[in-house]
C-alpha cells in the first residue's frame, strides 16, 4: 500500500484572511509543504509579511464585495489555471454582548463577513475545482460552531451555518472529487483571542486572568491554549492526500474542551 502523502508539492492553494493569526499559520506551513501560496484580505502590511516568508503572492480584496471575491478567483485561475486548495478563513469575532443588549449593526457585519464572505468565495471556488473534477476546501468554523456560547450568539450563528454549508457542498460537489471539511479550533493563542478576552472581561465584569482560567484552559483537557501552528497542520491533513477520502467532516482542535 502506498503511504498516504502530507504534501502539497506544486498544489496551489489559497487562503483567505491569510495575514495573522491561523491564516498566516496555514500559509507558511502549506509553503513548506510545497504549495503555491495565495493569500488574500484586506491589509496589504500584513499579507506583504506573509509573502516575504512564504514566497507566495498576495491579492487585496474585500471578501464581502461580490466583484472583488470573483476578481480574486478569477486572477488565481489566469495566473495558475488552476486552485487545488482554498482555506475559507477569514472572518471576525463578531459583537460580545447578551442577547437582549444586540447591536444589530454588529450582528448584521459579523453576517456579513463570517457567512456571506465564506459563500461568496465557496461560490467561485466550486467553479473552477468542479470543472476541473478536483479541489479540497476546509471552512474555518469553530468549537462555537457545534456548541454555542453565552455573550457570542452571532459568531456562533455563523459558525454553526458554515458546518452546514460544510455537509452540504461535500454531498454536492464530491461527484465531482472535490472535497469539503471544516475545522473547528478552540481557543488559539494570540491577537485576536487577547482581543476577545478583554472584551469578555469588561462585558462580565470579571479580570482577563479569571476569563482565561474559567473559560478557556481549566476546562481544556490538556489544560492549555491552541497554538495556530497545531490548527495548521490539521489543515495541512485535510489539504494533503493524506485524508483523500475524507469529506463532509469537521475536526475539533481545541486541547480537548468537551
Amino acid at each position: 500500500m502506498n503511504k498516504p502523502q502530507v504534501a502539497l508539492t506544486d498544489k496551489v492553494a489559497l487562503v483567505t484572511g491569510g495575514g495573522t493569526g491561523i491564516g498566516r499559520a496555514i500559509a507558511e506551513k502549506f509553503a513548506q509543504a510545497g504549495a503555491k501560496v495565495v493569500v488574500a484580505g484586506r491589509t496589504a502590511e500584513t499579507l506583504a509579511a506573509v509573502v516575504a516568508t512564504t514566497g507566495g503572492e498576495a491579492i487585496i480584496a474585500d471578501l464581502t464585495d461580490e466583484k472583488d471575491v470573483a476578481q480574486l478567483f478569477a486572477a488565481i485561475k489566469a495566473r495558475h489555471g488552476r486552485l487545488d486548495v482554498f482555506v475559507n478563513n477569514a472572518g471576525m469575532s463578531g459583537p460580545i454582548m447578551p442577547i437582549a443588549d444586540m447591536d444589530i449593526t454588529e450582528w448584521d457585519r459579523c453576517i456579513n463577513i463570517n457567512l456571506r464572505g465564506a459563500m461568496l468565495c465557496l461560490r467561485e471556488a466550486a467553479r473552477i475545482m468542479v470543472p476541473q473534477g478536483s479541489g479540497s476546501i476546509i471552512n474555518m468554523s469553530s468549537l462555537m460552531g457545534l456548541k454555542g456560547y453565552p455573550m457570542r450568539t452571532a459568531y456562533s450563528a455563523t459558525k454553526f451555518a458554515l458546518i452546514g454549508i460544510t455537509e452540504s457542498m461535500a454531498r454536492e460537489v464530491g461527484p465531482a472529487g472535490v472535497r469539503v471539511n471544516a475545522l473547528c479550533p478552540g481557543a488559539i493563542s494570540g491577537e485576536l483571542m487577547d482581543k476577545v478576552v478583554a472584551r469578555r472581561a469588561q462585558a462580565e465584569g470579571k479580570t482577563e486572568a479569571q476569563i482565561i482560567e474559567e473559560n478557556y484552559t481549566s476546562v481544556a483537557a490538556l489544560r492549555r491554549w491552541v497554538d495556530p501552528e497545531e490548527v495548521a497542520e490539521v489543515a495541512l491533513f485535510f489539504a494533503s492526500d493524506a485524508s483523500s477520502s475524507v469529506t463532509g467532516e469537521r475536526m475539533k482542535v481545541d486541547a480537548g474542551r468537551f
